[in-house]
């Protein structure tokens, strides 16, 4: 990396951004993390509305009703024979009396009469019907304005086991949550790696190029002043001029997709598209070969840490939950309930007036009978909870399958960097052999033009396997579940 070392020079203007500082960037500006952050919060709010589920519950009613009519306790009939409470007293006593003394000799008829005509007193009829009249009143109600309130205190006693299986998933909804943030955090860190390694990548690929458009501008010189020597054709200064052309071309398309991969890292750091700004360039010692990875991979480690993996256990208790929140309809619900009623009028002062009240105490027993539809939920949940753990097994298959592709990716990325160190090796050893040999005049420009095609060739090599190095190890840890 000789060659290149001193190339990565910033202007002062420019803002240079590290790898970490694209991470922080992007983790305030995305909104997609805000979005989850708030689900997280929504999630620890609905633990809590599940948890307040099976704690009691204190509710107050209160209402106010108008009747065109009161209530009446007596019918019509009834009112007129208490009003003329006398007469049915004469009719009845006139004919018991009759009964029991008209039969006694000498006496019976004068008593029985006598008796009857007491009866028959007006004022006496009178006295009797004022009570009639007092007992028609006293079970007259006003109740047109009727205002009641109650509190009432209600405690699920037993439920089924639903209560503490929805608060059991609502708090597993809260860690689910959680886990989906961390993930989608750790996928935006990728993403912004990608396009960072991708910036770092084109810029240096654009000075590579920048320079080898100087190396032939300059072997463009030196093969005219040699056709003008003539020492050397005009078709030697052609094959420079096309190569040189290449190169402007390749300098070109390097500088627009500089441009372009620095709008993507802006995009995934929250920055506006066009903000100026340049990266750290790759350090000579970035990668070190006898650091590879060679540590054998616990793959029941890697489940257990897998965030993939952690969210279907999480799903898997989710459904047993579902299984149990089934099975609760199928069983007896038993809630208690107890309270302060209060009205007006008293409905224990006869229908007094005024405000009066009870305590209320009472307990609640539903049993189901007949719920086929809550047999087939039931069966309904436990299929959906072998789904889950067909999922499970599934996604094991798929994650030991990933950890050893990106190990394998990794390992060959390795391999690649230690060839193309040796091939840069080589290719600047012949271009500083062909470079003499052409100013020499024992070497042609076409052998100098292939020397320095293969010199920019193994610098981008290596640059490439460096930057795959650092990409898969990437990879290998978020395939891991570190």
């Amino acid at each position: 990396m000789t060659v290149v070392s001193g190339l990565w020079s910033v202007a002062g203007s420019q803002e240079v951004l590290t790898l970490q500082e694209c991470h922080r960037r992007a983790l305030e500006a995305n909104k997609g993390l805000k979005k989850s952050e708030e689900k997280i919060a929504e999630a620890e709010a609905t633990k809590k509305v599940a948890l307040w589920q099976m704690l009691p519950k204190v509710s107050a009613n209160g209402a106010y009703n108008w009747m065109q009519k009161s209530t009446n306790l007596l019918s019509d009939e009834q009112k007129d024979r208490l009003n003329n409470l006398s007469g049915v007293i004469q009719q009845d006593l006139a004919a018991s009396i009759l009964q029991e003394f008209g039969g006694l000799p000498i006496i019976g008829d004068a008593i029985a009469n006598g008796l009857i005509n007491i009866l028959s007193n007006g004022q006496l009829a009178g006295n009797i019907n004022n009570v009639g009249h007092r007992i028609v009143d006293a079970l007259e109600t006003d109740t047109r304005n009727v205002v009641a309130g109650k509190v009432t205190v209600m405690q699920p006693i037993y439920m089924g086991g639903k209560l503490r299986a929805m608060y059991s998933t609502a708090s597993l909804m809260a860690e689910l949550s959680g886990v989906e943030y961390d993930k989608q955090k750790e996928e935006l860190l990728i993403s912004v790696d990608e396009a960072y390694w991708m910036v770092v990548s084109v810029k240096q690929k654009k000075e590579l190029a920048e320079q080898y458009a100087a190396l032939l501008d300059t072997l463009n010189s030196h093969v005219e002043e040699m056709v003008a020597a003539e020492v050397a054709t005009r078709g030697d200064l052609t094959k420079v001029r096309v190569k040189l052309n290449e190169a402007q071309m390749s300098l070109t398309k390097a500088t627009n997709g500089l441009v372009l991969a620095k709008m993507l890292l802006a995009q995934r750091c929250g920055m506006p598209l066009d903000t100026v700004f340049d990266v750290e360039g790759i350090p000579n010692n970035l990668i070190n070969l006898n650091d590879q990875d060679t540590r054998n991979i616990n793959m029941d480690s890697v489940w257990a840490n897998r965030k993939e993996m952690r969210m279907l256990r999480i799903g898997d208790s989710v459904a047993q939950n579902a299984i149990t929140m089934a099975r609760s309809t199928l069983l007896p619900n038993v809630v208690a309930t107890g309270g302060y009623l209060v009205s007006n009028p008293n409905l224990f002062n006869g229908f007094a007036n005024e405000f009066g009240g009870t305590f209320t105490a009472a307990v609640v027993v539903n049993i189901p009978i007949l719920h086929p539809g809550g047999i087939y939920a039931l069966k309904a949940a436990k299929h959906k909870r072998q789904e889950v753990a067909y999922q499970m097994e599934e996604a094991k298959e798929m994650i030991e399958l990933q950890v050893n592709k990106v190990k394998f990716e990794l390992d060959l990325a390795y391999k690649k960097l230690a060839q193309a160190n040796s091939n840069l090796d080589n290719a600047e050893e012949n271009l500083k052999l062909a470079d003499e040999s052409f100013k020499a005049g024992v070497c042609s420009s076409s052998d100098l033009m292939a020397a320095q095609t293969a010199w920019i060739k193994a610098e981008s090599e290596v640059l490439d396997a460096q930057i795959e190095i650092e990409m898969g190890k990437r990879y290998l840890k978020q395939a891991l579940g570190e």
